[in-house]
């Protein structure tokens, strides 16, 4: 497959964290990009400078409703589908609203993307599909039952893929996003991720608190790592590469003590008093996966993967933008 420079790239949930710095990054490489995003949860000051880009397009629109999906997909070479509500917890307190947005969404921009005969369709899978299975690292044909709504959402968006690749001929790719973090990540709402709500807390000298003992440990993988992974997956020409899923993830762990301690010793170089603010300790949150690691072998074999940034790398990245931007 040649992708050129004048291909045309829909981004969906493109004004999210994810999303938006995929929209930056391929409008840096001269694809032309579509946004199409309700900004339920992202947000237009992720997209300022995109906006200045006469290569970039933005379509206010619902995945929910078919026919936006029909009218951004117009035109477009490839789909990179950021677009859904995460959240274990969100997921719990309202599974209808999560599985409305991630399923019959992803199902009204498959059949988009079909109809449209868009040449691939790269989506946002999660490493919460593995659920209860307890082998560690996780390797991608073997999960466990969800233990949320959200993860039962993402694995049917696996089926759905899988289903449209064999039926219809449309070439899929999921990814198994680990813990992503980095720059315009959201520190604030009720559904931060982590890192960013501990930096925002931390950098205010207050205490953040974790859930359970700290132990519980995560493969926290730097948003440029998946950003390669979707350029890999939607210009990589090796026909037995697709049509299946990968992790995402850097292939390492660090429990959320570790975690704290890092965030604790790089935000001190700007402020010292960070050393000295104190961890709370909560309990456990319900649909927690305890333990989590990927295996990147199939990547790097099949796609070429090389994730550059560890945790530790990509918190002075990340660390770096939030306090130049939210200080």
């Amino acid at each position: 497959m040649n992708t050129t420079t004048n291909s045309t790239v829909l981004i969906t949930g493109g004004a999210g964290f994810i999303g938006s710095n995929l929209c930056e990054y391929f409008l840096s490489k001269d694809y032309n990009v579509v946004c199409l995003d309700n900004f339920a949860t992202g947000h237009r000051h992720n997209l300022k400078d995109c906006m200045e880009n006469p290569n970039f397009r933005l379509i206010e629109g619902d995945i929910r409703n078919l026919s936006d999906c029909q009218s951004a997909v117009q035109g477009a070479d490839y789909v990179l589908h950021q677009a859904a509500l995460g959240s274990v917890p969100r997921s719990l307190k309202d599974p209808i609203t999560t599985n409305g947005v991630n399923v019959s969404g992803f199902l009204n921009m498959l059949v988009a993307s079909r109809d449209a005969k868009v040449k691939r369709f790269v989506y946002a899978a999660s490493s919460s599909t593995y659920g209860d299975s307890v082998g560690l690292p996780k390797v991608e044909e073997v999960i466990g039952k969800p233990l949320s709504p959200y993860a039962i959402t993402k694995y049917v968006n696996e089926l759905y893929a899988e289903i449209f690749s064999r039926t219809y001929g449309l070439e899929t790719i999921g990814l198994r996003y680990f813990n992503v973090f980095g720059r315009k990540q959201d520190p604030k709402g009720a559904y931060a991720a982590v890192i960013p709500k501990f930096v925002m807390q931390l950098m205010q000298l207050e205490s953040p608190l974790i859930n359970g003992d700290g132990n519980y440990s995560r493969d926290f993988t730097y948003i440029d790592n998946v950003i390669q992974m979707n350029e890999l997956a939607m210009t990589t020409t090796n026909p037995d590469a697709v049509n299946t899923v990968y992790n995402t993830a850097f292939g390492d762990r660090n429990t959320l003590n570790n975690l704290v301690e890092y965030l604790k010793e790089f935000l001190s170089v700007y402020d010292e008093r960070i050393a000295n603010v104190a961890i709370e300790y909560g309990p456990n949150r319900a649909g927690d996966i305890p333990h989590s690691l990927a295996s990147i072998d199939k990547a790097k074999t099949m796609l070429g993967y090389n994730p550059q940034f560890s945790l530790q790398e990509g918190l002075k990245e990340a660390i770096s933008w939030y306090w130049e931007n939210l200080k």
